[in-house]
Parts: C-alpha cells; sequence; structure tokens
C-alpha cells in the first residue's frame, strides 16, 4: 500500500525538476556566457556606411553603423562605444547630448543600428584629427574592438583641440 503513494510523490518530485530545468546549458543570454548576456562584438557583423560624409571643412556628416548577430541571443545595454584614431592619437567620440540609451536584445540574424555625427574639419592644422581607423566596441566590453579605415576626412575638434567635433547616438533596432 505504502507503494502507490511513494511513486506518486516521485513522480510529482521529477516532474517539478523537470518543468525548472533550463535545458542543461548557459541560460545568461549571452553568446559566450557572460553575465547579463551582453553582445560581443566578434559574434556581430559589424557594417559601417554608406555615409551621408560631410564634403567641406565645417559641414556635418552622418555615418551609419549596422550590428546584426550572428550567434545566441545577446542584449545591448548602453551606448556605443567609438574613438577617432590618427597615428598615436587616439580620441573618444561620446554619447549624443540627451541620448537615452535603451536595452535592447538582439535573437540570432537581428540587428541595430547607430550613427556617428561629426564636423568634418580642415585638411591639416591643429584644430582638426586627420583620423585614419574607427574603432567600434560594445557596452560592457570597451576593450574589445574592431576597426575600420576611416575616409570621411579630417574630424574638427572642439574648442580647437581635443575632443572630436563628433557624437554618437543611441542604439536603435533596425527598421525602426
Amino acid at each position: 500500500m505504502r507503494a502507490i503513494p511513494l511513486a506518486a510523490t516521485a513522480l510529482t518530485a521529477a516532474l517539478l525538476l523537470t518543468a525548472c530545468d533550463s535545458g542543461g546549458g548557459d541560460d545568461s543570454g549571452s553568446s559566450s556566457g557572460k553575465a547579463g548576456g551582453g553582445c560581443e562584438i566578434g559574434r556581430l557583423g559589424v557594417e559601417v556606411g554608406p555615409a551621408n560624409a560631410a564634403p567641406a571643412a565645417g559641414d556635418t556628416g552622418n555615418i551609419p553603423v549596422s550590428l546584426t548577430n550572428q550567434s545566441a541571443p545577446c542584449a545591448l545595454d548602453g551606448s556605443p562605444g567609438l574613438a577617432l584614431k590618427a597615428g598615436d592619437t587616439v580620441a573618444t567620440v561620446p554619447a549624443a547630448s540627451g541620448a537615452k540609451p535603451e536595452k535592447l536584445t538582439l535573437a540570432k540574424g537581428e540587428s541595430a543600428t547607430f550613427t556617428l555625427t561629426y564636423v568634418r574639419g580642415a585638411t591639416a592644422g591643429a584644430k582638426s584629427l586627420a583620423a585614419k581607423t574607427l574603432e567600434v566596441s560594445l557596452p560592457g566590453d570597451a576593450d574589445t574592438t574592431k576597426s575600420f579605415p576611416w575616409s570621411y576626412g579630417a574630424v574638427e575638434l572642439k574648442g580647437g583641440g581635443g575632443a572630436p567635433d563628433a557624437s554618437v547616438g543611441p542604439f536603435t533596432r533596425a527598421g525602426d
């Protein structure tokens, strides 16, 4: 008589444990198992442009950057990291004034974009940065970057030196 209640209890316990199982894998949502499920640049396709380049010094240009997830679902939570390089000089591009980053979760195959806006500088001189490379990083992993050639001319420096007259907008889901 005791065998029936014990069997029912064992069956119930087994069903409860099965329902709680996440499939045995890492369920953090990260493509690499990182806590928080942040996207990694090495697991995303990254495309820079086509650009609305600034044609002359003092003009404003816009360069879209598209990211396509090629792996497990992951999240973009924060602002993209951008730096312009000219030889040994590295200039960090700040987030656009008033930009409010929102967390985006990308399934495999989904895309997000952001835009780099800049003011073209004079070809030579201390008031501009003759950028040759654009480095892109993601929130939570600023040390890992992808580099792209910069072919949009010199970038004006604010106040005649230091920071580039440029900004980066927040991530938006492609198609929005």
